[in-house]
């Protein structure tokens, strides 16, 4: 398509970049509700990867299918994009995501999605201190503290202990590891095709999380009708909402569409209050104030990268 179509126009920009929002924010709740009907207990780790594993796989399979539709051609690597779909496999499914859902069974919806809200910052230090695809200035730096206050006031206020390595951590862990895959495929995608190499490192790395689970004594004991359903769900979150926004993406300004990228904490704290009737022990205004904070941070560094765009 050219830059003048139907996917530049602001009437299906925003509902589509909040869609997506949508989609990743009900992944928080979603996957603690799997684990309930899939009869996965908060500290057993293999299984967890096991599910976390499948979703994956066919997550991979999906985004394929669609990126292949869209591409009008199968999107297979070629020899030398193996080593790169592996690499990012590694940061953006492997390690990701093995922090995640261990780190998600051991916290909660509402301060795993603020956490994971953490990966927009942690990808602009990244990029530009160890990557050095960008540089850092005051307005982007401003923005990470903001930000990250957030992160820190939910994760402090009204908590007994406030941290657990195995939880919080976790979480934290997995949004590092976001920011380097990010860096990755902004470095790869210059020459090759994202949807392919995002599609094909989720099925890598499923695989490898499948396998490390069963080999480990992953079980999911439930096999239900409610646990199959939540699981295709998952998969088609990841497949979906990641062709959407990659679709967007290249018809339209990077800064356009990551500013959306603000709402993902905040459907992910409304999601997990209403799904899992999950309520914060700092309470409901020390809960608005993280994610106003959250937000406003995602918008100052977004505004920088606009204004330094234009």
């Amino acid at each position: 398509m050219k830059d003048g179509s139907v996917l530049t126009k602001k009437t299906v920009v925003l509902p589509l970049t909040l869609l997506c929002c949508l989609l990743w924010g009900s992944a928080f709740p979603c996957i603690k509700l799997g684990y309930g009907f899939s009869g996965i207990g908060a500290e057993d780790t293999y299984s967890q990867m096991l599910y976390a594993g499948l979703r994956f796989t066919g997550a991979g399979i999906l985004a394929l299918l669609i990126g292949s539709i869209i591409a009008r051609k199968l999107l297979i690597p070629h020899a030398d994009e193996v080593p790169k779909v592996m690499k990012l496999s590694l940061f953006q499914t492997i390690l990701q995501y093995t922090f995640f859902y261990i780190g998600l069974a051991r916290s909660t919806g509402m301060k795993s999605s603020v956490i994971t809200a953490s990966n927009v910052f942690l990808s602009i230090l990244v990029a530009a201190l160890i990557f050095r695809t960008e540089k850092l200035t005051f307005r982007k730096i401003f923005g990470c503290i903001v930000g990250f206050s957030g992160v820190v006031l939910i994760n402090l206020s009204g908590m007994s202990g406030g941290f657990r390595l195995t939880g919080e951590g976790f979480v934290f862990l997995s949004a590092l590891s976001y920011a380097f895959s990010a860096a990755l495929i902004k470095r790869y995608s210059s020459k090759h095709d994202p949807v392919m190499l995002s599609g094909w490192q989720f099925i890598f790395g499923g695989i490898v999380m499948t396998a490390v689970g069963l080999i480990c004594g992953g079980r999911i004991t439930v096999i239900n009708k409610e646990g199959v359903l939540m699981l295709l769900y998952l998969a088609f979150v990841s497949a979906a909402a990641f062709s959407i926004w990659g679709t967007l993406l290249k018809h339209n300004p990077v800064s356009t569409i990551s500013v959306f990228g603000f709402m993902n904490p905040v459907f992910g704290v409304i999601l997990s209050f209403l799904l899992l009737s999950e309520r914060s022990a700092a309470g409901p205004l020390i809960v608005c104030a993280s994610l106003m904070l959250v937000a406003l941070g995602i918008v100052i560094v977004n505004i920088s990268v606009h204004k330094k765009s234009t």
